[in-house]
């Protein structure tokens, strides 16, 4: 038996037994501050459009082989909540403008089986999306932002990210939340792709093929990078998790140090992408950040290789790491003593999450320095005055026929300590 109501929504029951659905065949708008809930699954058909600039609750499965939306003016939510695994599924992109996910009935209450597309804001509460068996992706759109992540809640599969803004994608394989955080500000256009595995990957991507550099890699975890559109190269950072990195990568040598390393799949053998490594705030659910500019894309994870060659003596080039650009004329600026003597240089600044902040070529100990504001080519909030923190830099420069590369961290405070 078929009950027939307004805007195509349908109730469907038969066979004696309770096998409820909302279906949508026709044009279903939900207008501005007005609520909607289904507690059966809800299945939007071929034929159907829904137009959400309300709350819609979703108490059950959902599946989207029409037109789900929203307008871009409205502030629209969508709420998965419930006290059963959710199935998320359809042959057509589903378009979130906010989206909130709820449901504590395990760790991975929410089977993503389709792709679905966030515009504003997605909050992760309670429940892993279980996105792994790669039919389900998630894509933030330009300026869309997510949060609440922890081991609890985030996506267990593959996560896309279009546009110029800093982000930090929300993957974790199992019950470990692993993001990875790069670059994607330069332009607008750039997409990236990431996952994250809690598995070994020697059967294709032998460990013991691998430059001279590398000593031991990370054998229990990788990353997957791919960049969908653009031509930049991006600014990576992987995290540490002493729940999933072995221990012997939070040990500490003089004659070693952390990197990111890629495999390169012309060569067949693992690279060394090289990266400094930073400690993070107590309480986060992972604990060490590196960070590098890396040269391409594909399987990603973290080593332990040899140190670099030996900085250049300190009468060549000295870099003076902390500024407190407060007018006191004391450490006014990020100041690289002998830096004169080598004018075919370029230096680039990244904030902790990899946007740009700053770049500049020719640098120099007078005219042309960064004074804590994002001044340069290409970066965000221009001639803005930059927060109190950690930031990350790149100075390559050429000395003789040799370039020549410097990195590491410098230290943003107003304060002089």
């Amino acid at each position: 038996m078929k009950l027939l109501i307004q805007y195509g929504l349908v109730l469907l029951c038969c066979f004696g037994k309770i096998f409820a659905q909302t279906i949508n065949t026709g044009v279903f708008t939900i207008e501005p501050n007005t609520d909607f809930s289904t507690i059966f699954d809800f299945d939007n058909t071929t034929d159907g459009d829904v137009l959400n600039n309300g709350n819609f609750y979703v108490y059950a499965n959902f599946k989207n082989d029409g037109l789900f939306t929203y307008t871009d003016s409205a502030n629209g939510k969508t709420f998965f909540i419930g006290n059963s695994q959710q199935l998320i599924e359809g042959g057509s992109i589903s378009g979130f403008q906010n989206i909130e996910f709820n449901n504590i009935s395990s760790k991975f209450p929410f089977f993503l089986k389709t792709t679905v597309a966030v515009n504003k804001q997605a909050l992760f509460k309670n429940g892993i999306v279980d996105g792994s068996n790669d039919a389900g992706k998630m894509i933030f759109n330009t300026n869309a932002l997510h949060s609440d992540t922890s081991n609890l809640s985030f996506v267990d599969g593959r996560v896309e990210k279009v546009g110029a803004a800093k982000f930090e994608f929300p993957i974790g394989d199992d019950v470990y939340y692993r993001p990875s955080l790069n670059d994607v500000s330069s332009s607008p256009n750039n997409s990236y792709t990431t996952e994250y595995f809690l598995e070994n990957i020697a059967t294709t991507n032998p460990y013991t093929s691998k430059e001279e550099s590398i000593i031991v890699i990370d054998e229990f975890e990788y990353w997957n990078l791919t960049q969908e559109q653009g031509t930049d190269k991006a600014v990576l950072s992987l995290t540490l998790d002493k729940n999933t990195t072995p221990s012997v990568f939070f040990l500490e040598n003089t004659e070693t140090q952390l990197a990111i390393v890629r495999w390169d799949t012309t060569s067949s053998k693992w690279i060394n992408e090289k990266g400094d490594t930073a400690d993070l705030l107590t309480g986060a659910d992972y604990t060490k950040l590196i960070t590098t500019q890396v040269s391409g894309y594909g399987i990603f994870t973290i080593a332990i290789v040899k140190k670099e060659n030996p900085e250049p003596p300190t009468d060549e080039i000295t870099i003076y790491n902390a500024l407190s650009p407060n007018g006191d004329d004391i450490n006014d600026t990020f100041h690289i003593k002998g830096i004169d003597k080598f004018p075919d240089n370029k230096v680039e600044i990244y904030n902790r999450w990899g946007v740009k902040v700053y770049d500049a070529v020719s640098y120099n100990e007078t005219n042309n320095m960064f004074r804590g504001y994002s001044e340069g080519r290409g970066t965000v909030k221009k001639s803005e005055g930059l927060p109190d923190g950690t930031y990350f830099y790149i100075l390559e420069y050429q000395n003789a026929d040799k370039t020549m590369r410097r990195s590491g961290y410098l230290y943003i405070s107003k304060e002089n300590k």
